[in-house]
């Protein structure tokens, strides 16, 4: 029974986004690791396959299990190798397991197919394939990226240098990379472990995917800045903050559960960050008049969504009712929007990321889209001319990443400035050392895959135009929107 305990625990903290799976069994400290890793990531990947059938049983109502309980059960029942436990779970699941197994063989029948692969969505089949780099971000609260290099050379790996385009990432073993993008992290081949080694345990590398990493390196708060990180559980974005902040000013951390921050602040600490305010609270109810925070002036904002860029991981990519499917997705979107919408509304605010995991539209450009309709003091900042996959038009500004294009999670990125004087207060990331530059679509420097922009501003920015014209203007530009959310 403990075995199927703590997948079910491990299962419910991946579905709330506490936390990768391989990250929480390995801190879990089972006894069989492996056994207890692959369960839970075969019953990830079938997830939305055993929720199907264990509402169509009406199972829950009859056991009065918990659903991930009854995930990891059922998986192992009729998908895996048998239920391994004794005791009343194995007399419970034997009990019902003429029921499920009628009810795979009709989902069988009804789609068509004989095997029980066949009946997971089409990218999570796609995805069973892939294999993405393993990324490693230096924190740089405690070490610095040339001493993490040496570190791993004298721990017999083999260091290649800097990555200069993407077909570089591809390693082989106990060999690796200085990203070609992001300055403090390092590549090294798929499937490369690091949990039991040193430098992971002493907070000195975080192991987070390079798109993760993105919304941090891009907001780029300044130390002794105000920031405020919206929905920040579990983690990892939070200490990427903090030590791009160099552990000065202020950071406010919200997530609504406490189990989530309790994770978090234990990750936090192991990472030495120390500017941050961690608050057990609803982040559409923060107070944004409120006086502690009227200095604010960043906000990274990664708001619970549908997961369907976590590929790699066996989150599902769409549930078998196409209905269901977007009503969900409509119901995330109006969380998303809410969320930007009063993350916009901190009355010093200059700089805000919006990101998902997600690769679905409606999560994405949609909600960004939308976002600039209703608050017009605000516009989209072009990023990373060089990075490979951008926002579907016409929002190119942003940023998308896949397993295919990018080499990582599918994810999104946007960022939102204020019209006035955001530019000047906000500054870009620093480029690193022989990094290569060339010259940026909008007239500025590209520098370590960064757009620079000139001193001088565009000559159309210098016209003077009457109030009339800014009107019309206005007008255009909220209708020209309007048109294209009318478009997904």
């Amino acid at each position: 029974m403990a075995l199927y305990a703590k997948a079910a625990d491990i299962l419910e903290k991946v579905e709330s986004k506490q936390g990768a799976v391989k990250t929480l069994v390995f801190e879990s400290k089972f006894q069989n690791i492996k056994q207890l890793f692959a369960l839970v990531c075969e019953t990830q990947k079938y997830s939305s396959v055993l929720q199907e059938l264990i509402e169509s049983t009406k199972l829950l109502k009859q056991t009065k299990v918990k659903m991930t309980q009854a995930k990891v059960l059922v998986y192992d029942l009729l998908i895996g190798q048998g239920i391994k436990c004794g005791g009343p779970w194995k007399v419970m699941m034997t009990k019902h397991r003429a029921r499920l197994e009628a009810a795979l063989a009709r989902m069988k029948i009804k789609q068509k197919v004989t095997k029980n692969r066949d009946l997971l969505p089409s990218s999570v089949q796609q995805a069973e394939g892939v294999l993405l780099p393993r990324y490693v971000r230096v924190n740089t609260l405690k070490t610095t990226v040339d001493d993490a290099v040496d570190y791993f050379k004298r721990d017999g790996f083999s260091y290649l240098g800097e990555a200069n385009r993407l077909d570089d990432l591809d390693l082989k073993a106990k060999s690796f990379v200085r990203d070609l993008h992001l300055s403090d992290l390092l590549v090294f081949a798929p499937k490369t472990e690091f949990h039991e080694h040193f430098l992971y345990k002493a907070g000195h590398i975080i192991l987070q995917d390079k798109a993760s990493c993105l919304p941090a390196f891009l907001l780029n708060p300044p130390a002794n800045s105000h920031v405020i990180d919206a929905c920040a559980a579990p983690g990892n974005k939070t200490s990427h903050l903090a030590a791009i902040m160099k552990n000065k000013g202020r950071l406010f951390a919200f997530d609504l559960d406490a189990k989530r921050l309790s994770t978090m602040s234990t990750l936090l600490l192991r990472a030495g960050v120390r500017c941050h305010q961690l608050a057990h609270q609803d982040f559409l109810k923060v107070d944004p008049s409120d006086p502690q925070y009227k200095d604010v002036e960043y906000v990274l904002l990664d708001p619970s969504c549908s997961g369907s860029g976590m590929v790699c991981l066996g989150t599902d990519a769409s549930p078998p009712d196409p209905e269901r499917e977007q009503r969900r997705l409509g119901n995330l979107a109006a969380f998303q929007l809410r969320c930007l919408n009063h993350a916009l509304g901190f009355p010093r605010l200059q700089r805000l990321v919006y990101s998902t995991c997600s690769v679905h539209t409606e999560e994405n450009e949609k909600v960004v889209a939308a976002g600039l309709q209703q608050n017009p003091g605000f516009r989209l900042v072009h990023l990373l001319p060089v990075w490979p996959e951008r926002g579907l038009q016409p929002l190119s500004q942003c940023l998308r990443a896949s397993t295919t294009k990018t080499l990582t999670h599918g994810f999104f990125v946007a960022l939102l400035e204020r019209h006035s004087d955001a530019v000047s207060r906000a500054p870009i990331p620093e480029s690193t050392p022989g990094r290569h530059v060339a010259r940026g679509r909008a007239g500025g420097l590209v520098t370590g895959g960064l757009l620079v922009r000139s001193p001088a501003p565009p000559k159309e920015m210098e016209v003077k135009t009457s109030p009339e014209v800014k009107r019309l203007v206005s007008l255009c530009l909220e209708e020209a929107l309007s048109v294209f959310c009318s478009l997904f």
